[in-house]
Order: C-alpha cells, then sequence, then structure tokens
C-alpha cells in the first residue's frame, strides 16, 4: 500500500500539493499517523520550523506505526524517499542500524533530560514516557498495584492490550513482562491471558474505540496518558496505576538517512528538535514527557503523574530476542 503523504501546511492553507515554489527546500519524513494528526503535535511542529527556515517545506508521510516504518526502510534501503524517520523508539534501534542507511546526526545533546543517560550518535531522542496500565477510577476504584495483583485481580478486572507484532505499545507489553518475568514469562503471559478483554492492532483501536467506550476498566497505554484528560479535558476520571515492580520504559527518537537531497536542513531540524519551539508541543500534543527541560511551558498536569521506576533492555539485546518473545506470547495466547 503506498503512504498516505501528508503536508500540514498545505492543507491550512488550501493549496494544492503541486503548488510548491521550486525553489523551496522539500524536507520529506517518515513518521506515524497521530503526529501528523489534526490533534497531535505535527501542525504546530510543520508551523514553526517552516517559519524558522524560511525556504523549506516539511512533507510528513504517515505510516502506521513504528515497527512500520523500520519496515519501510528494509524495503527501501539506499532508495528510500525520506530524509528523516521520526518515531523508531530505543526498541527498534538495533535493528534500523542494522540496514546501514542512516547517518550521525551531529548535534549537541546537553540539553535532553532523560531518565537514563543517552550517548547514540545516530538516533536524537524528541520525547520519552513509560508504558502503563490506564484505568477508569469510575469502573475500578482501587487498581492493582502490581503485576502479581493484577494476575490475581477478580475476573471483572478485564483489560485490553496491543499486539507486539504491529504495536510500539504491545510491544512494550511484552518487553515489560519479560523484564518483570524472565523464563516465567510464558506462565505470566497464560495468567494475563485470562484477563484480556481484547486484542488490539494498534493503541488507537484499544484507547479510543474500546476503553473511552467503557468496554473495560483499564487499557494498555502510557503513564502520560491521564495529563490529556486532566489539562484539556479537566477531568481526573482515567490515571495510570503504578506497578511496584517498576515500568518498561520508551524513548522515541529521529534519525537521518544517508541518501537524504537535504542533509544539512535534516540536521537543522533536527537540532530544532530539542528547543523549546519543538518541545512545547509534545506534552499535550503527543501526550509524552518532552525530552528537554520545558521549564514553567510544562503543563501543570504532568506534576500530577505517576513516576515510576524506570526498566529496560538494551536494543541489541530487543534485536535479538524480539522474535522468540513474541513466540512465547503466541503460544501463551493459543493455550
Amino acid at each position: 500500500m503506498k503512504p498516505i503523504i501528508i503536508t500540514l501546511s498545505a492543507l491550512a492553507l488550501g493549496l494544492a500539493a503541486g503548488a510548491v515554489s521550486a525553489d523551496e527546500r522539500t524536507l520529506t519524513i517518515y513518521t506515524y499517523g497521530s503526529f501528523v494528526s489534526e490533534w497531535g503535535p505535527g501542525p504546530g511542529i510543520e508551523a514553526a520550523f517552516e517559519a524558522q527556515c524560511g525556504d523549506c517545506n516539511l512533507e510528513f508521510v504517515a505510516l502506521d506505526g513504528g515497527v512500520d516504518i523500520l519496515q519501510r526502510l528494509r524495503l527501501e534501503g539506499e532508495g528510500s524517499a525520506a530524509d528523516l524517520v521520526l518515531g523508531l523508539d530505543m526498541n527498534l534501534m538495533a535493528e534500523a542500524r542494522e540496514l546501514g542507511v542512516l547517518a550521525p546526526h551531529g548535534v549537541d545533546t546537553v540539553p535532553l533530560r532523560l531518565p537514563i543517560d543517552w550517548r547514540d550518535d545516530t538516533f536524537l531522542p524528541f520525547d520519552w514516557g513509560h508504558f502503563a496500565f490506564v484505568y477508569d477510577t469510575e469502573q475500578l476504584a482501587t487498581p492493582p498495584a502490581s503485576f502479581a495483583e493484577l494476575l490475581e485481580a477478580p475476573d471483572d478486572v478485564r483489560v485490553i492490550i496491543q499486539d507486539p507484532r504491529t504495536s510500539t505499545t504491545g510491544q512494550g507489553l511484552l518487553l515489560w513482562i519479560k523484564q518483570v518475568y524472565g523464563d516465567a514469562a510464558p506462565e505470566a503471559w497464560a495468567r494475563l491471558n485470562e484477563r484480556v478483554l481484547a486484542v488490539t492492532p494498534g493503541w488507537s483501536q484499544a484507547y479510543f474505540s474500546l476503553f473511552m467506550n467503557g468496554e473495560a476498566p483499564m487499557v494498555l497505554s502510557y503513564a502520560t496518558s491521564p495529563a490529556y484528560h486532566m489539562a484539556v479535558e479537566e477531568s481526573d476520571r482515567y490515571q495510570a496505576a503504578e506497578f511496584a515492580e517498576g515500568h518498561y520504559l520508551q524513548v522515541e527518537t529521529a534519525a537521518m538517512l544517508e541518501s537524504s537531497d537535504e542533509p544539512e536542513l535534516a540536521r537543522d531540524f533536527l537540532r530544532f528538535m530539542l528547543t523549546p519551539d519543538f518541545q512545547r508541543h509534545i506534552p499535550l500534543g503527543n501526550v509524552m514527557n518532552p525530552a528537554i527541560d520545558l521549564g514553567d511551558e510544562l503543563p501543570e498536569a504532568f506534576e500530577r503523574l505517576i513516576e515510576p521506576a524506570s526498566l529496560t533492555f538494551t536494543p541489541e539485546e530487543v534485536r535479538d530476542n524480539r522474535r522468540a518473545w513474541i513466540r512465547e506470547w503466541l503460544n501463551a495466547s493459543s493455550r
């Protein structure tokens, strides 16, 4: 299936796709659909960057998610139309690096503020968050405080999760359970499956189509998700359950391609990523933690979120074991 190219500034101005001036530089970025949606951070980021660069046109290519971005790079190789990819999380970095199509970013990472030390010279973070089970306080007054409590919860405590083969949140749960349970992960999956109401291909279907319609009291999402409800809807109804074992960390990154026709513009965008003009769109646009300190610009709701301990595997550990861990999940799900 061909990608859908969304040029947000062109839509905003009501211009036809062919109306871009011949002397403008075009920067093509592969990312995921929610990033460039009307409620995502893309529109504001595009406007801010184009105002700064003066003679450039930012063109987003919306794919399904990080796994799909990786797959597109694998298929296109050095012939990719992208200058940048935005949305590969740290668990996909090793597989993406092995493709040999990415270039060093050359950006000063001093402004970064992450829960972990970051020294990678190819992948540049733009946000981060912890995977978490978000619960509806009107359906569940006292949420489980650990995986152990979730696995032993009453039968009416049902959860909605995502498929780790197609969803980065689903993959996050896969890694989270493996980090907590190790060799006992298959048994943990078998017990969790007794609580699972549905497994969806992606996050949006799970969160908006099912959870927000009251189909289950819990959904796999992010510890930052309640911030949107608190800040935008002025509601404390949806909260994240904090687990004693810790929560798996996701860091989302961007990287430039060696084959880029606009390498300087690509690096300009990467440098722009670590400025307030980009980052101020992340907290409520992507509903994730910004990658730099936004100071007073950080919405107050973020001060009321849980602050869990971070669990991680190295990107290389994920690369070497992801397929085997997915098989563990599939085998447990078929019991």
